[in-house]
Formats: C-alpha cells, sequence, structure tokens
C-alpha cells in the first residue's frame, strides 16, 4: 500500500448524484457545504474496507478499497482533501466520493489504502486533520444553499445541530479561522523573498507579507491575506491566476 500515489487533485463535474441536499441517514438530517473551499477539521477517521469493496459508493462509483478515496457527510462530492495523522504526521490525498461516517466523533471514513499509508488500520480509528484541497484554476461556484425554510424547519425540529448545518444555513460567505493565508512561495534568500513580493502586491487588492521561518532552516515566505472569509480567499485566488501564479496553498499564522 505503500506505492499507492494520492489522488489527484482535479476539476470534475458534479452531479446529482452523491449530492442530494439535504439528506436523512439513521434520523439525521445533513446539510450539505455551499462553500468548501476553506475546510479544515480535526477529529477520528476510521476506515472501511473488504465487505464494502466493489458496493456503489454514493455517486454510484465502485468502491475499491486499493485506491485514494474516502467517505464525508458534508463535503461535495467528488472533492478533494489532505488527510494528516497528527500522531505520526503520514499524509495522504484522497478523493471523497463516499457519504458517512455515521458513527458519532468520526469526521472522515477512509479507503484501505488510504488508511494502510497513514497506519490506522491496526487500531482501526486515528487522530486526523482534514484539509479541503481546491484543484488550481477550479472555476465552480459554490453549491447552492439549502431554501431557509428548510433549515428553519430542521432547526425548529432539533433534527441538526449547528454544527451539522455547517454553512449552508448561513446569510453570510463561509467564515475561515484568524490568521488565514494563501502561501505563493519560499525563498532561501531574502531579497529575492522582497522583490517577488513586491511585484505580486501590484497586481492584487490584498496584502502581502513576508513571514520568515526559524533557523536552522531559515525560509522567507512569502503569503497574501489574512483572510476573514471564504469568498475573499477565492477572490485573491482569481487575481492570482491572472498574473500565473497557480500553486498556492492554504496556511495558518
Amino acid at each position: 500500500m505503500s506505492n499507492v500515489p494520492d489522488a489527484i487533485p482535479r476539476y470534475e463535474n458534479r452531479t446529482i448524484a452523491g449530492n442530494k441536499n439535504p439528506y436523512t441517514v439513521l434520523g439525521k438530517t445533513y446539510y450539505l457545504m455551499d462553500d468548501e473551499r476553506a475546510y479544515k477539521e480535526r477529529g477520528m477517521a476510521s476506515w472501511y474496507g473488504y465487505k464494502f469493496n466493489g458496493e456503489r459508493t454514493s455517486n454510484g462509483e465502485l468502491y475499491d478499497m486499493f485506491s485514494m478515496t474516502g467517505a464525508h457527510k458534508t463535503l461535495p462530492i467528488p472533492s478533494y482533501v489532505r488527510v494528516t495523522n497528527l500522531d505520526n504526521r503520514k499524509t495522504v490525498i484522497v478523493r471523497i466520493n463516499d457519504r458517512g461516517p455515521f458513527h458519532d466523533g468520526r469526521i472522515i471514513d477512509l479507503s484501505y489504502a488510504a488508511a494502510q499509508r497513514l497506519g490506522i488500520t491496526r487500531m482501526g480509528t486515528g487522530n486526523v486533520e482534514v484539509e479541503v484541497v481546491v484543484p488550481d484554476g477550479d472555476p465552480r461556484p459554490p453549491l447552492l444553499r439549502a431554501p431557509k425554510t428548510e433549515v428553519a424547519s430542521a432547526k425548529a425540529a432539533g433534527i441538526v445541530s449547528k454544527t451539522e448545518l455547517g454553512t449552508a444555513a448561513s446569510d453570510t460567505a463561509a467564515k475561515i479561522p484568524e490568521g488565514t493565508y494563501l502561501q505563493i512561495g519560499a525563498f532561501s534568500v531574502e531579497n529575492s523573498a522582497k522583490q517577488f513580493a513586491a511585484n505580486v502586491g501590484k497586481a492584487l487588492t490584498y496584502p502581502v507579507v513576508i513571514n520568515v521561518s526559524q533557523p536552522p532552516n531559515k525560509l522567507y515566505r512569502v503569503r497574501v491575506g489574512p483572510f476573514k472569509d471564504a469568498q475573499s480567499m477565492q477572490t485573491a485566488r482569481d487575481q492570482l491566476q491572472k498574473i500565473d501564479i497557480l500553486q498556492t496553498h492554504v496556511v495558518y499564522q
């Protein structure tokens, strides 16, 4: 399993299959995220294997326990996420194509291959961090929010909690953690970082800053931000793409 490569994030059309919104399982109603681009969460991961191998996933694909896939309750299908085992720092990228896990306290269900690479197959679960990976140049708008009447009815009935409603129940842009930036480069020479930051700053409407890592491996990391919501971060990505900066990743400081 150590030779199974990570899933490669790419643009894919989203179909109705797998994205029913809302949907109900075991008496609980779940609302899909209307904007997943800033999603990051820590919790317990589990995995599923032989019993489900070859069965249909939520979007109609056949589950392959030897591929890098996963199941999530509220991310759109397909989505790509980076999963990090917080105990050993091993990391994989998987493609979300299924729904689950519907056990309390678990945030993602991984394929056997992904779980094996993370080192959690023996214990059955693992303490992980899950962060969405957005394909570069992905032009998709967020998923449409559920009608307000449905959200209000679900709240009144006590079917879903505020957490389960996620961003779909929000009337404002999806909030993201304080101190969220897009990192666009890292340099070992300070002057190179400053010149790059100055050039980029001319084309953006957002601040460009330099973060310096601690010695001995001193790096000058060029970042854009901070951002207060997912929409502003996506706008910055769009501006960066216009000047051919396509490789960005979300960081927190």
